[in-house]
């Protein structure tokens, strides 16, 4: 199909906007769902309970990261290649195995059910990757994929008030709540994994505007990575940063919150988190109407950019005591996850339909969480092991200003070198 200047300009009609409202409750109700099997845990605190001296709540939280960081390797390969015909069945089966590792780490007596969460993590880890491949590629993905994303703020804040909810209000143990609250979540998941079968697949104006999305084999997978190699490797120094910084901040919220003082936490857990999900999900929405692939893609290190100096900056307030932590915690998480979920909704997008190549976001997208859990995982590691007395409130501040200072400096370093590549190969 050749793309006219109507084609480009042309109005959504009453069909559309059905499609749109449909697909993004789609994928916002599975992934939402996919964290009541993977954060609920993190929710309880395993008071005096230890194996080789490492605290047993880290333990889980190490053990499950690690499996999710495999998930994401092993995604490189499984989510670039997964055919269209087969994903409903692998994201029915991926969940179901996450579920079962719940029960066993249920069943099974401390100390040995800690590897369940290990088991646990390693399906979890490609949910995203299945999901996203329903919707990306069409020209509304950045719509649909804001409103899937900002479950990524949501659904951690409110699984894990779930778990407290569960724990302080039924007579459960810490071992069988992440069980339980996954069990409450079951109806949603298949209602959510439902209505994504029911999904059409990309119209012919879809591939006009952002390029075929294809199975990527071993092939198509290095030949990208060579074309883009130093555009990939910046891209996720910067994305690992968000990561570890995420990570830390969303693991240990109960003790942050818990180390400023505050004692309702399920309340904070959620009320922090809303404006939010409600400030990212509307900035990134507003990329769709940037029709223009050169204009969107490059606009997102604009937003790189301005995000990290927003996350030095209130950091350095609330290190100076100008801000109280409840203003902290919103505005550098708002600072973070507009970055972090720029990453998953517009840059790697854009990136495919700007360069106009066959090939789909999956790749990128698990070669960069690979190395970003990685990066997350190993922070923990260290801060449990170097046996050191610095807080998890002091911890988050320390992440939160390098982070920022690496996303200012990469983001230009990695937009200078596009614009370059982009001179080299005639596209502007």
């Amino acid at each position: 199909m050749t793309l006219t200047t109507s084609d480009s300009k042309r109005k959504i009609n009453t069909a559309e906007i059905r499609f749109v409202l449909f697909a993004a409750a789609a994928a916002f109700i599975t992934y939402l769902s996919m964290y009541a099997f993977r954060k609920p845990f993190s929710a309880a605190t395993f008071d005096g309970l230890s194996i080789w001296g490492i605290d047993y709540k880290i333990l889980l939280i190490i053990s499950q990261l690690i499996g999710y960081t495999i998930s994401k390797y092993l995604g490189i390969k499984i989510i670039s290649e997964l055919d269209h015909k087969s994903r409903t069945k692998t994201l029915i089966l991926l969940m179901a195995t996450a579920w079962i590792m719940l029960l066993l780490f249920a069943v099974v007596p401390y100390p040995y059910n800690f590897p369940f969460m290990f088991l646990n993590g390693l399906p979890l880890g490609m949910i995203w990757g299945v999901v996203f491949s329903y919707i990306e590629g069409r020209r509304y993905t950045e719509l649909l994929g804001a409103v899937m994303a900002s479950s990524f703020i949501l659904s951690s804040g409110i699984v894990k008030a779930c778990g407290r909810f569960v724990l302080d209000n039924f007579h459960v143990t810490e071992m069988w709540m992440p069980f339980i609250v996954g069990l409450a979540f079951v109806p949603l998941l298949l209602l959510g994994i439902y209505m994504l079968h029911q999904l059409p697949p990309p119209d012919e104006l879809d591939v006009a505007l952002r390029t075929e999305r294809i199975p990527m084999d071993n092939k198509h997978r290095w030949a990208f990575f060579l074309r883009f190699a130093p555009g990939i490797i910046l891209a996720v120094i910067i994305y690992v940063g968000l990561t570890i910084f995420r990570d830390l901040r969303d693991n240990f919220a109960v003790e942050f919150w818990n180390g400023l003082g505050f004692t309702n936490t399920p309340k904070m857990l959620v009320m922090s988190e809303v404006p939010i999900a409600l400030g990212v999900l509307l900035i990134i929405s507003f990329m769709i109407m940037i029709r223009n692939n050169r204009m969107a893609f490059y606009s997102t290190f604009v937003i790189i950019f301005l995000s990290g100096i927003m996350l030095v900056g209130v950091t350095f307030l609330f290190t100076s005591g100008l801000i109280n932590p409840v203003y902290w915690m919103v505005i550098a998480g708002f600072a973070m996850y507009l970055s972090y979920l720029t990453y998953h909704t517009v840059f790697f997008e854009r990136w495919i339909a700007h360069f106009k190549v066959k090939s789909n976001i999956g790749f990128l997208m698990y070669v960069s969480d690979a190395i970003g859990y990685l990066g997350s995982t190993s922070v923990l590691l260290i801060k449990n092991f170097s046996h050191t007395k610095i807080s998890w409130v002091e911890v988050l501040k320390i992440s939160a200003i390098s982070t920022g200072i690496l996303m200012i400096i990469v983001s230009t370093l990695t937009f200078v070198y596009f614009r370059n590549l982009e001179r080299k190969t005639s596209l502007n």
